[in-house]
């Protein structure tokens, strides 16, 4: 972990988020939830399917405002954001998409710069349809890359790939990471992706969720090998 500039947490206290279905019952999703990150932290959000981890990435966006509570981001963040699914607007190309996101101040060699750091020099011309998944979550994560920002928040980004492929974005994603002074929260269903990339671990509930605990990981990341996460895994399990 590394303190950014504006050291102040990110802070999120939900009372209560209820959706409101037109022919359904209410479904309260989240009840008396407390988070704080710290800048620089890289934390993963780890919980049961359906226990609320998006709800909370959307909170955390501001593309949710309908619930009991209250948010607090640095006056100073700025915030990327990458989905499951990678929303490349169809009709641009990948550098037309990239592009769109960095300030036009920005552009020209810095746009250069990401580009060969993600490994897309060669695909910068292709359209989304053109693109396997693991090529488009790339280029998502370039595009979010490409506002420099302060908080990055990535909702399940690595789902449904292939093992190699997967392990490829990880490794990318910690590089990235650590040469700037930023901010990730990540939403994952699988543990031992969490036990390799994060900090910390933050532990919700069956919904409604709330944070049952947190699991600080102070190994360093070249020394995370099998035999380590499997040891983390059993702590993990021994706690939870």
């Amino acid at each position: 972990m590394r303190p950014a500039g504006d050291a102040r947490p990110l802070r999120l206290f939900v009372a209560e988020k209820t959706f409101h279905p037109a022919n359904a019952a209410p479904l309260t999703a989240l009840r008396d939830l407390s988070i704080e990150i710290k800048q620089g932290e890289f934390v993963c959000l780890y919980g049961p399917s359906g226990c609320g981890k998006t709800t909370i990435l959307r909170i955390m966006l501001g593309l949710d405002t309908d619930f009991a509570g209250t948010l607090s981001l640095p006056e100073t963040a700025r915030t990327g954001v990458v989905f499951q699914e990678p929303t490349l607007l169809p009709w641009r190309t990948v550098e037309e998409n990239v592009r769109l996101a960095m300030p036009s101040a920005s552009r020209g060699n810095s746009l250069d710069t990401l580009f060969s750091a993600m490994g897309l020099e060669q695909l910068r011309n292709l359209y989304p349809n053109e693109l396997s998944l693991g090529l488009a979550r790339r280029a998502a994560l370039a595009r979010a890359f490409a506002i420099d920002p302060t908080f990055l928040f990535l909702d399940e980004p690595f789902a449904s790939l292939d093992s190699n492929t997967a392990q490829q974005l990880r490794e990318l994603l910690l590089s990235m990471w650590s040469q700037r002074s930023l901010t990730v929260l990540m939403v994952t269903h699988d543990l031992d992706e969490a036990l390799m990339l994060s900090d910390r671990i933050i532990v919700l509930s069956p919904r409604p969720a709330r944070v049952i605990g947190s699991f600080e990981i102070e190994t360093p990341r070249k020394q995370r090998d099998a035999a380590e996460i499997t040891a983390l895994r059993r702590s993990f399990s021994d706690r939870f």
